[in-house]
Parts: C-alpha cells; sequence; structure tokens
C-alpha cells in the first residue's frame, strides 16, 4: 500500500500560543516530530512550534534505514510508514558502465533487512498523526525570536502568526529548527565545519529508467556523483528521485537539467525523463554542534549535525536522536535526577561524528576530478567489496546498524 495518510488541516494546529508546557519542540520536521511523539506517549505536556504555515509538501529525504525502522518499531510506527513505502533491498554502485559494487540489505540482522524509500512530507505525516492523536499540541507559522535559561526553566519568545510578539514558558526546549537553528545560536552553541564547493541538484520525476526499481543506484563520473532511488507512486511505478553533483546548478532545474545529471551516468539502456514534481538546488555542509545540550536547551537532528546526502543518513540519524532525547527527558521530568540528560550527547555526538566522518569520505571520493584518483577509487572499490565480509560491513554501516 502506497496511498498517504491524510490528517484534516483544521486537526493540526491550535490557533493561540499557551502560556506555559512542560517542553516546547522548535521543528515540525521528522526529528522534531519524533521527540514530540515520545514525550507525549509519556504524558508530558508538549507543545511543538514550527515556523512553516503548513507541513513540507515535497518528498526531500527520502530513505529510511534499518535501524531507523527498528527504533520507531520501538514506538509502534514501522510497520505503518512501512505501509506507505517502497522496500529497495539493494545499492549498486556504478562507474563508466560498469558495476563496482552490489550491497544486499536483505542479508542484514534485522526485521527490515531494506532500505525503505518514502517522501518526507509522508513520513512527517504518519508521526504527526501520532502527536495528535495522544493529545499534542501544533502551533503553525510561529516564529521563534530567542530564549532565555534561568536554571529554573526557560523563557521563549516568539512572533505568531498575525505578527503579535509573545512569550511563553517551558521547563525544557528542543531545538529541532533545521541547519539555520535560531535556538542553537541563541544558546551560544558553535556549530563546526564547512560546506563543499560543488552544488547539487534535487529533483523528483517521473521517468522511463531501465534499471529494476527493487535497487537504488548510485554512478560515478568526471561530472560527480549520481543517485537515482524509486519513489513510491501508488502503483504507478515510474517515480524517482534524483540526485546528481553540477558544478553550479540552476537555482530551479529543469527537466533538461535533470536529463543532463543522467545522461553523465552511463546507464545501459534508454530512459526518458517525464514530467517535473519537484527541483531544488542545494549546497552540502559538514557541520557539528559542539555541544547538543546548554543547561535546559537541548538539540536534535539537522540543528545539531549537517552533513553529505551520501548513503541518505541525515534524516535517520535525527529521527534516531530525537528517540532517544525524548525518552531521557521523559524520565527526568518524571522525577530523575538532571544528569540523565547527559547521556544524550555521550550516547549521539559520537554517532554524528562517525556519520560525518563517513559522508565526508564518501562525498570526496566520488567528487574526484583526477582521472587516475579515479581509477585507483574505481578499481579499489571494485576489489574490496569482492570480499563477502566487505559488502556485509558496508551495508551494515549504511543501514546504521552499528548505531544500536
Amino acid at each position: 500500500m502506497n496511498s498517504r495518510p491524510t490528517t484534516a488541516p483544521s486537526s493540526t494546529t491550535v490557533s493561540v500560543v499557551p502560556d506555559s508546557a512542560s517542553v516546547v519542540v522548535v521543528g515540525a520536521g521528522p526529528a522534531g516530530l519524533s521527540a514530540a511523539v515520545v514525550l507525549a506517549d509519556a504524558g508530558v505536556d508538549v507543545l511543538l512550534l514550527d515556523q512553516q504555515a503548513e507541513g513540507a509538501n515535497t518528498s526531500r529525504a527520502c530513505l529510511v534505514h534499518a535501524r531507523t525502522l527498528e527504533v520507531l518499531a520501538e514506538i509502534g510506527l514501522a510497520d505503518e510508514l512501512c505501509e506507505h513505502g517502497l522496500v529497495v533491498p539493494t545499492f549498486t554502485l556504478s562507474s563508466g558502465g560498469r558495476t563496482l559494487a552490489s550491497l544486499d540489505f536483505g542479508e542484514l540482522p534485522t526485521a527490515y533487512p531494506f532500505a525503505l524509500t518514502v517522501p518526507q512530507d509522508v513520513t512527517e505525516a504518519v508521526l504527526l498523526a501520532r502527536f495528535l492523536a495522544v493529545g499534542g499540541k501544533v502551533v503553525r507559522h510561529c516564529r521563534v525570536t530567542g530564549h532565555t535559561d534561568d536554571g529554573t526553566g526557560v523563557t521563549v519568545g516568539y512572533v505568531d502568526a498575525e505578527g503579535v510578539s509573545g512569550t511563553l514558558r517551558t521547563q525544557y526546549l528542543i531545538g529541532a529548527d533545521g541547519m539555520h537553528s535560531t535556538v542553537r545560536e541563541q544558546a551560544g552553541i558553535g556549530f563546526l565545519g564547512d560546506a563543499y564547493a560543488s552544488s547539487f541538484v534535487l529533483a523528483d520525476v517521473r521517468m522511463d529508467w531501465p534499471l529494476s526499481r527493487d535497487r537504488a543506484s548510485g554512478f560515478l563520473a568526471p561530472e560527480g556523483v549520481t543517485v537515482v532511488v524509486p519513489l513510491p507512486d501508488g502503483g504507478a511505478d515510474n517515480r524517482y528521485r534524483v540526485v546528481g553533483t553540477v558544478a553550479e546548478a540552476p537555482q530551479h532545474p529543469g527537466v533538461e537539467d535533470v536529463r543532463a545529471v543522467l545522461e553523465s551516468c552511463g546507464v545501459r539502456g534508454r530512459f526518458e525523463v517525464g514530467e517535473l514534481l519537484w527541483s531544488s538546488r542545494f549546497r552540502v555542509h559538514h557541520r557539528l554542534a559542539e555541544h547538543y545540550r546548554s543547561g535546559r536547551v537541548l538539540l536534535a537532528g539537522d540543528a545539531a549535525h549537517v552533513h553529505s546526502p551520501a548513503g541518505g543518513q541525515g534524516m535517520n540519524t535525527g529521527i534516531q536522536d530525537a528517540v532517544l532525547l525524548g525518552r531521557l527527558l521523559a524520565r527526568v521530568l518524571a522525577g530523575e535526577p538532571e544528569p540523565v540528560l547527559d547521556a544524550y550527547e555521550t550516547t549521539r555526538r559520537p554517532v554524528a561524528e562517525e556519520v560525518v566522518a563517513l559522508t565526508d569520505r564518501m562525498t570526496r571520493a566520488a567528487t574526484l576530478r583526477s582521472r587516475p584518483a579515479r581509477a585507483l577509487r574505481d578499481t579499489g572499490i571494485r576489489l574490496a567489496t569482492r570480499i563477502p565480509a566487505v559488502r556485509r560491513k558496508a551495508a551494515h554501516q549504511l543501514a546504521e546498524l552499528s548505531f544500536r
């Protein structure tokens, strides 16, 4: 089943910002929603604030890995999400029309031996429906302007949908408000790292594609790297995500831009790009917050770490962050000592360090310009992945099972 979950718009928001809540979560993306669900399940009074007037309406992050499905299973959402996604058990990497490696997720030691492709707006809709079902409150079109942590609680400043400024009081504040996090900046937490020189085209298209829809495919070329991922499409079976490196992508890539990216793949067989459903240009950063916590303020998701989309690790790492944070915070609000929260940074920041390092290595290897360097890279990948243990380890790492 690939139908999209639906929620009546009137049920997703409250029109007035309350004076207080036990926990305020800023950002209604996958990380913010995951933390909010865990807290609301534990009976905590949670308020979710988001600057957008409505949830994400594009697919954006579309890969959900095995470890994330395991974590979502613990809160009863994995099976529902799987109903809306497409099971992809294989990843192949090619260069110059030749397959360098093929990773089979079916051999993984998990109840979810595959990658699941599901548009981010669907993932958010599933999480939001659960949050509302257990009494969670969401205020849309509400921009957080700052906060003050006085040691006994946090005063949060905001501007509502009418442009009226106000404040509310909370015991803890979670910043899940993305790479340009206001919460992180106001907390004075550094965000260390840099950006890559190349830009990327990101697009969802309907197209005729010669490769099987049971695989995600990566292609290495002198121009850079291209990834093609099949997406669920209500039985139409021709919707795909395309991500490709370009020297300077236009702000709004069109069909011809996507076609040019795909022509560099060297794929065997004819393809034809039809409808462009959505597209964007983006630049990739690799950054990590110096700390995940400052007093009663905590960070999750892209507010805490951003990195290359190589391997589809970003949203997955953020959801896993948020579920642990929600559990620890619920314990503290139930009466356990506040140092329990220290386990959040000590557990999850090393994971983000590893993910940032891994995706950085993958991105730099995939965007080599020198012909001898590319030849050496391709030979190394092909020889190494002939070894079954190497293939299993690579699949295990991509699926984030090493972060259990």
